[in-house]
């Protein structure tokens, strides 16, 4: 994450990139973790209510965690060159409001934005702060596809 808890601000952004979700990875997926014929197949797709082929929500939650991991690594290693530490993530206690507003079809672009909307001290943690944010994902034209609020352990600096 690079930035201290300490040194995170209400309204820091950070574009986590962009995913293009083809026919071959929702099916490999699908096959995988979610096998429901709207991810298997466009003739399954076609009966049912979606009508063509579309990733499973937890596809795209999976490349939300990809990007998040890759992004982080990114800014450590920034971090590590410029001769500084970066500073630790703990682990997340959960999250919440998960939402798949909009089908992702084969051939969807989605970009993944997380944005911090508050902090929040650990009592029981004192070298470790939660923080909060708002995670969306939109598509191609613009409309959110997907979404939820997560809270994860950041390092405080030390005294």
């Amino acid at each position: 994450m690079t930035a201290f808890f300490d040194d995170i601000e209400v309204g820091d952004t950070l574009d986590l990139g962009a995913h293009t979700f083809t026919r071959e990875e929702i099916i490999r997926f699908a096959e995988k973790y979610d096998p429901q014929a709207f991810h298997l197949s466009e003739e399954g797709a076609a009966r049912t209510h979606f009508g063509r082929l579309c990733a499973s929500g937890w596809h795209t939650a999976a490349v939300f965690m990809k990007l998040w991991v890759a992004a982080c690594k990114t800014l450590d290693d920034a971090e590590r060159a410029a001769g500084r530490t970066p500073a630790r993530l703990g682990p997340s206690p959960g999250f919440e409001d998960l939402k798949w507003i909009k089908p992702v079809y084969a051939g969807d672009t989605l970009r993944y934005r997380h944005v911090v909307t508050g902090k929040t001290e650990s009592r029981s943690r004192p070298e470790w702060g939660l923080v909060h944010f708002d995670m969306s994902a939109v598509n191609q034209d613009g409309r959110l596809a997907f979404s939820f609020k997560g809270t994860v352990f950041v390092e405080r600096r030390k005294s």
